[in-house]
């Protein structure tokens, strides 16, 4: 099977997705490096939409694995961050213009805001100085929460999206409990950990001699709810012990 660094995809990739960040970029490079050789997926992107397999039950060619689209998960983020500052009349959508994944993430979180009567304002940032303006504009328009959106260039600027959402006093909500480890507020997304291991035991099948064509594509069923008590606590922020109990892990 393949596996391919960073390094090695970037050489591979094709000239027509530069100076793109989609969540499948690894994979489509990867993809397009063989036609032969078995591929496990275990992406944050619709790999149907994008072309990499042809259906979630029959993925065909060479590929399968795990698509984990983080982006549907927005509206549950927007729900709690809601129970955790719910006077926040206006909630900000941080997201990468250049993920392929950030329309379907906006549709769905402009859908949310507007059953909760919360207006909605998004900001889109992929670089350093991009995210500082952005948490200007936030402060100009007086966000009072924020989601930040799913994304491997938002994921690189961790420290510094963190370290401006504590500067400006902006509640925040993240996709991955590493976020809340770096003292942001609250995450909540996909448990990768079983993700891995399932990924582990389809390679496993693959050099038995399945075929990766016939295996399906997996969806996610383990979600992570990670509250940060200390960033609570900082923002002035008392947690209500019903949110508290939906929480998998709290950090104090």
């Amino acid at each position: 099977m393949i596996n391919l660094d960073r390094e090695t995809i970037n050489h591979r990739k094709n000239p027509s997705s530069r100076g793109r960040s989609p969540q499948s970029q690894p994979e489509a490079a990867a993809k397009n490096a063989t036609s032969t050789i078995p591929i496990v997926f275990t992406s944050s992107g619709d790999l149907v939409e994008v072309g990499l397999v042809a259906s979630l039950a029959r993925p065909g060619g060479n590929a399968t694995g795990f698509s984990n689209i983080s982006s549907d998960l927005a509206p549950k983020q927007l729900d709690l961050l809601s129970q955790l500052v719910p006077h926040a009349g206006t909630i900000g959508l941080l997201v990468n213009p250049n993920n392929q994944l950030t329309e379907r993430t906006t549709r769905g979180v402009e859908e949310a805001a507007r059953v909760k009567s919360v207006k909605l304002e998004i900001l889109k940032a992929s670089d350093e100085d991009e995210i500082d303006a952005a948490f200007v504009s936030l402060a100009q328009l007086q966000v009072g929460a924020l989601i930040v959106g799913s994304d491997a260039a938002l994921d690189r600027r961790r420290e510094q999206i963190v370290a401006l959402a504590s500067r400006y006093a902006v509640p925040a909500i993240y996709g991955n409990r590493a976020w809340a480890a770096a003292g942001g507020l609250i995450s909540y997304g996909i448990d990768q950990r079983p993700v891995f291991r399932e990924a582990g035991k389809y390679a496993g099948r693959i050099l038995k001699g399945e075929k990766p064509a016939d295996m399906p594509i997996q969806q996610p069923t383990k979600f992570l709810l990670v509250m940060n008590l200390n960033t609570a606590k900082a923002f002035g922020i008392t947690v209500l012990p019903s949110l508290l109990a939906q929480a998998d892990e709290v950090i104090e």
